[in-house]
């Protein structure tokens, strides 16, 4: 059963995410919120497997109940997706940096919908690669202004596979551009992600660009 949390200020979104969770045989709303801070005191009292966190709530908002849960070791195996109404806005990559392991718009189909929380709780992250892509985009326009992580660790096909996540491939695109399996290209993206302490592969992202792996002259 799919344990599933949602964080979100109006009583209306969340009666409508929680009709339609609930409706399915594998899925269960373990609580609301109404603000991050909130939200993060059910996380911990339920560990469910997503959080479903609106970016833009009052008291706390998405992106720091997003760092908070990212943060906590007891919530290590938690997903975080978060929700906004505006799709790519200015907030959406700050969530990504802060642990998000990927985004919803609100006025997704309701299919759709049920089949993100379901890849969220797999630990997959919610970005196709049509999604990096605007990331990238995004990025290039306004790159934030942080300390580049350690990429010293990685072997060079690791290295090459995380770029090619950068640059929004599918796995099985990275495997035939690396002349490689689907299951080595996987395997090559889990040791970095282990390496890089990044949650997902949406966190490989943000660390390529702000370590320098991938530059916007090299697209």
């Amino acid at each position: 059963m799919i344990r599933v949390l949602l964080v979100d200020d109006q009583p209306l979104i969340r009666s409508g995410f929680r009709a339609l969770l609930d409706a399915e045989d594998d899925i269960s709303v373990v609580g609301e919120a109404g603000d991050g801070d909130e939200g993060l005191a059910l996380a911990r009292r339920h560990l469910p497997d997503v959080v479903l966190v609106d970016i833009r709530m009052p008291v706390v908002d998405g992106i720091e109940a997003t760092r908070r849960i990212a943060a906590d070791p007891a919530l290590e195996r938690v997903h975080v997706v978060v929700l906004t109404n505006y799709g790519l806005d200015e907030y959406v990559f700050e969530a990504l940096r802060a642990g998000a392991a990927g985004f919803l718009v609100k006025d997704i189909l309701p299919e759709d919908f049920l089949h993100a929380v379901r890849v969220a709780a797999r630990g997959d992250a919610l970005l196709a690669p049509s999604i990096t892509r605007k990331l990238i985009d995004r990025y290039v326009t306004h790159p934030p202004h942080t300390g580049a992580p350690a990429l010293s660790e990685l072997t060079a096909r690791e290295r090459e596979a995380v770029t090619l996540v950068a640059y929004g491939l599918s796995n099985g695109d990275i495997a035939t551009r690396m002349s490689i399996s689907p299951v080595t290209a996987k395997t090559h993206i889990n040791r970095a992600m282990t390496k890089l302490h990044a949650r997902d592969r949406a966190q490989l992202v943000v660390i390529a660009y702000e370590g320098g792996l991938v530059t916007p002259q090299r697209r």
